[in-house]
């Protein structure tokens, strides 16, 4: 049961230590702690099983139906606190939010983990440096049942709390892998995963022209940079979303999106 206690100063050492791993991604490596604020977000990443170790919620906050789904989701749980909206604000990273914040355990995924079907689907970033960007990703991997997003040299602590927001949780539902270039197209080849990059050269040609009933991975570079010339020529094919604007390319999230769903309609 919830611990009956409020925490309202905002000097506690467990606000102090919420401020920390916030703040700095060396904290939460150390800790093995990430924050996911939110009662939406906090409901998915539990039915992905996530682990979640201490909650901390604001009764003036939360719904009153908020209260009783997080009692029988976590009423075992004893690392419980309530805290006054003051302090709460304090800790709070988004604006209008519903008074539920919980710390928890991120899981660790690799390539040689991964347990994959006999056709993956798989979206590969290199570089990734925008939380949002990331997060927008990840919702789209779990919308179209991706099997997993792998990111090449991460510039970015993947369990960032504002990317666990912009996925909405969905970072506990798709594994996520972070790995080096050379790992991931070693795996890729050992595993039969034909490699398509998104880039705007002369040699590319419009997505719709392959086949992604196969393992399939699309792979990403940043909008500031797009791909490195080294992960782009290592690919088996080099594809584009044929533009008719002004403009030559797209967010790198709605691009993924598109070449997502079309991979979702050949394999329905």
């Amino acid at each position: 049961m919830p611990q009956p206690d409020l925490i309202s100063s905002p000097q506690n050492p467990r606000i102090k230590n919420l401020l920390r791993l916030q703040q700095k991604s060396a904290e939460r490596r150390a800790q093995n702690l990430t924050i996911l604020e939110g009662h939406r977000e906090l409901t998915i990443a539990h039915q992905a099983g996530a682990v979640v170790q201490a909650l901390f919620v604001c009764p003036e906050l939360a719904a009153e139906n908020q209260l009783r789904e997080l009692e029988s989701m976590f009423g075992q749980l004893p690392d419980w606190f309530m805290v006054s909206k003051a302090v709460f604000e304090k800790v709070a990273y988004r604006e209008g939010s519903d008074g539920v914040l919980a710390l928890v355990r991120p899981p660790r995924h690799t390539l040689e983990a991964l347990v994959l079907p006999a056709n993956p689907l798989l979206l590969v970033l290199e570089a990734v440096e925008k939380p949002g960007n990331l997060g927008a990703i990840l919702r789209t991997a779990d919308a179209a049942r991706a099997d997993a997003v792998i990111i090449c040299d991460p510039r970015t602590d993947l369990y960032n709390p504002n990317a666990i927001r912009s996925s909405i949780g969905c970072i506990f539902t798709v594994p996520t892998v972070a790995t080096s270039r050379p790992e991931l197209l070693n795996w890729c080849q050992q595993h039969g995963i034909r490699t398509y990059a998104a880039a705007l050269t002369d040699h590319a040609l419009p997505y719709t022209e392959f086949d992604y009933r196969g393992p399939t991975a699309f792979v990403m570079g940043t909008e500031a940079d797009g791909l490195t010339p080294e992960l782009m020529a290592a690919c088996d094919q080099t594809i584009i979303i044929p533009m008719g604007g002004y403009i030559d390319s797209l967010n790198v999230s709605t691009a993924t999106a598109i070449l997502t769903f079309e991979a979702v309609r050949q394999r329905r």
